[in-house]
């Protein structure tokens, strides 16, 4: 019998599920135990498949439409965050809604408020076409907020009055790659005025901290996630820009490329902020049964937060 090549995994602490996330599904769960299924959810309440189709054989239904939710059934809105119009229609149909957004995300929503309450223009660091991006703009009337992904569209940048504009960002943007951009705004707009503390995440800057820890132990780098979280591909690109001559993104074991691997001797695995520890419990399952392995923990940060149950937007009759 051929005996495995050895490896070493480096398990990247912390990982996986964040307090938003966390709260986000609990609320799922708690209100089909509460009132049963179905339960409708507006948009996927995390990026995630294998944490959505758990929840749809649960009795989840997600929608991403208002209008395909029935009155007298809950409706939650994702952890993402919701323009202020779908709210409002929300409530003025007296649904009975439950807005699981991230704390996170929403002190975003209240800083932009408050800065163009005093009459800032406001630019948002972030994805076009993004869930969270969509709903931090929609805070705001239409023009409001404008959308910067990159340090050249800050170059073309035409504000009304430059000596009245603020900074604010997506919540799961890569730090490394933000701050080139926030450094590109406070070179051409010198007065610009920045949120009081970071918008990226703890959870985000966390899992990209404990990538950059292991880059230089790796032959190559598993990010378990889906292609939709934005979280998730930030590792996989902190991971290729701190030297890992491989870095890929697999939403779970069955698809890996173990070609890959041939040769390798040393691997660095992680998970974004929505996938289950199962999913990495089983990624490290799927090698050890083809490799020899050793696991090490390299642990850089401590987490221990916890957020509130979500505000109900109207009980139920």
């Amino acid at each position: 019998m051929t005996a495995k090549p050895a490896l070493t995994i480096y398990l990247a602490a912390p990982r996986g599920f964040c307090a938003g996330v966390d709260r986000a599904i609990k609320m799922v769960e708690m209100a089909l135990e509460k009132f049963g299924a179905p339960v409708y959810v507006r948009h996927e309440i995390v990026h995630n498949r294998f944490v959505v189709d758990g929840l749809r054989d649960k009795g989840a239904v997600f929608v991403e439409d208002l209008d395909d939710c029935p009155q007298d059934r809950p409706v939650i809105f994702s952890a993402h965050g919701s323009p202020k119009s779908v709210i409002e229609a929300a409530k003025n149909r007296e649904m009975f809604a439950v807005d699981a957004v991230c704390p996170l995300v929403t002190k975003v929503h209240m800083e932009i408020a408050r800065l163009h309450r005093q009459d800032y223009e406001i630019v948002l660091i972030g994805h076009k076409g993004h869930v969270e991006v969509l709903g931090t703009m929609g805070q705001l009337p239409p023009g409001a907020v404008t959308l910067v992904e990159t340090v050249e569209d800050v170059a073309a940048l035409t504000p009304d009055n430059p000596q009245k504009l603020a900074w604010a960002t997506q919540t799961t943007l890569s730090v490394d790659d933000t701050a080139e951009i926030v450094a590109a705004l406070e070179d051409r707009f010198p007065d610009i005025v920045g949120p009081g503390k970071e918008d990226i995440c703890y959870a985000t800057t966390n899992r990209q901290a404990s990538v950059k820890a292991i880059a230089p132990k790796i032959d190559a780098l598993v990010v378990i996630g889906a292609e939709n979280s934005s979280n998730s591909k930030r590792l996989v690109e902190v991971g290729a820009k701190a030297g890992c001559d491989y870095a890929v993104l697999v939403p779970r074991a069955s698809e890996i490329d173990w070609s890959k691997f041939d040769g390798v001797s040393s691997v660095g695995i992680t998970a974004g902020a929505s996938a289950p520890e199962v999913l990495v419990t089983e990624v490290v399952d799927a090698f050890r049964e083809r490799f020899e392995a050793t696991v090490e923990v390299v642990e850089t940060a401590v987490e221990n937060i916890e957020f509130k149950a979500p505000r109900v937007l109207r009980e139920p009759a």
